[in-house]
């Protein structure tokens, strides 16, 4: 940086601020900086995905707005990728689903997919340095109109919907295996009903039942992790999921696979950060979906609010950095897709920087009982100047400092995306 750079006169500063309180900011920064990130591909293109099918999303999904610009092709949509990951500091990673394939003009049905539909992909992410991550698609298709995919009653489709999540993890080992880094594949189906069931069992018992014939498989963890998802309820499954919080946390510890926990999948009021610590008593690894429900699982772009501070003081705080996963799950079509991500990911990230951030003061004083002091500290801690250290983090990785990343996703808005159809 050049002398007398305002940037880095206010990180130092702020450096022996921290300082005073116990914190070694250059540490911080270290860590933040081997944390990825995992972004969701669905958010350029309103969860479309490029099969030939012509479906419309349903199965309880709803993407609201129309923006101009979105993405029609993998090519559009991986420049937007790029666009978005410009502005980001740090290397990170993209997450998949099954339907964003390129099958080359032909209608490849889901229990046929293989990892040279995604070989695409894979080349691009290793020319970017990302990872990549995947999810099989159990919605917005034919055989999942009437709300059950691994828990149908129908024996042919719950056999349709195993080999499509069998195949998925195939293709989240090769992808492992062609990066060197590890991917997770997580399992989500909508299953569930509007109105109150008269049998909660036998769906549930036929959902093991099919996961277990999904998993039977062995593969690499070098190569890929298996996930789980909840779900507490979802349009069209207001009474009832099938795959329950409780449903896939017993299947979860007891398989040895990985719990997702998704910000928007509980109750309005409740969050995830309290889960974190908890679950990891019982299993080595969780992956995490960091959204924004407003009132309902509404999937919007995440801010830097207390739930966002929440969820990443429990993971950096207690060191949880390796064994937390973090994804990003939100789709926002009522404003720039490309501005969406770079907003809700530089967020999550910054919130992982305010709470590494924070004073070892604060739990020497809970540990001595001086619960006064905690509290205070915890207060004084939210005018620390985080932000000198932000501006300083995005400026040595080379991204925007501010706002500053607005003016370069405005001008590709009026170079690339509004000349899209």
């Amino acid at each position: 940086m050049p002398e007398n750079n305002p940037i880095e006169t206010a990180y130092r500063l702020a450096q022996e601020r921290y300082a005073a309180l116990g914190v070694d900011v250059e540490h911080a920064l270290k860590i933040l900086l081997q944390i990825p990130i995992s972004l969701h591909c669905w958010q350029g293109d309103d969860v479309g995905g490029f099969e030939n099918f012509g479906g419309a999303l349903g199965n309880g999904l709803a993407v609201t707005g129309n923006y101009p610009g979105k993405a029609h092709t993998p090519d559009e949509l991986r420049a937007d990728l790029e666009k978005t990951y410009s502005l980001i500091p740090g290397k990170h990673r993209l997450n998949l689903h099954a339907f964003y394939g390129e099958f080359g003009g032909k209608k490849v049905d889901r229990d046929a997919i293989e990892p040279k539909h995604f070989a695409n992909w894979i080349a691009w992410a290793k020319k970017n340095g990302l990872g990549l991550d995947f999810n099989p698609t159990c919605f917005s298709h034919q055989k999942s109109v009437d709300g059950f995919t691994l828990s149908n009653a129908d024996k042919g489709i719950r056999k349709f919907w195993i080999e499509h999540c069998i195949r998925s993890r195939e293709i989240g080992a090769a992808m492992g295996k062609a990066l060197g880094k590890t991917c997770v594949t997580n399992v989500w189906i909508p299953d569930g009903m509007k109105d109150t069931p008269a049998d909660r069992v036998s769906p549930r018992e036929r959902l093991a039942e099919s996961l277990d014939a999904v998993f039977k498989k062995k593969l690499s963890p070098k190569e890929n992790l298996d996930a789980v998802e909840p779900k507490l309820f979802g349009i069209g499954s207001e009474s009832f999921v099938v795959g329950s919080h409780e449903f896939y946390l017993g299947y979860a510890v007891s398989r040895k696979k990985l719990l997702t926990l998704d910000a928007g999948h509980y109750h309005p009021t409740e969050g995830i950060a309290d889960k974190i610590s908890s679950v990891l008593q019982f299993m080595p690894e969780i992956l995490l979906h960091v959204s924004r429900g407003v009132r309902w699982d509404s999937d919007h772009v995440v801010i830097l609010n207390d739930d966002l501070l929440a969820i990443a003081r429990e993971i950096a705080v207690n060191g949880f950095e390796k064994r937390v996963h973090i994804g990003l799950d939100y789709f926002d079509a009522s404003i720039n897709r490309v501005a969406a991500w770079t907003i809700g990911t530089r967020n999550m990230i910054r919130a992982l920087l305010v709470t590494l951030l924070e004073t070892p003061l604060i739990r020497s004083a809970e540990a001595s009982g001086d619960y006064t002091t905690r509290l205070a500290l915890q207060e004084e801690a939210k005018t620390l100047p985080f932000g000198a250290v932000w501006d300083y983090y995005c400026e040595s990785q080379g991204v925007p400092v501010g706002d500053a990343w607005l003016a370069d996703v405005k001008s590709y808005e009026k170079i690339v995306l509004s000349k899209r159809n």
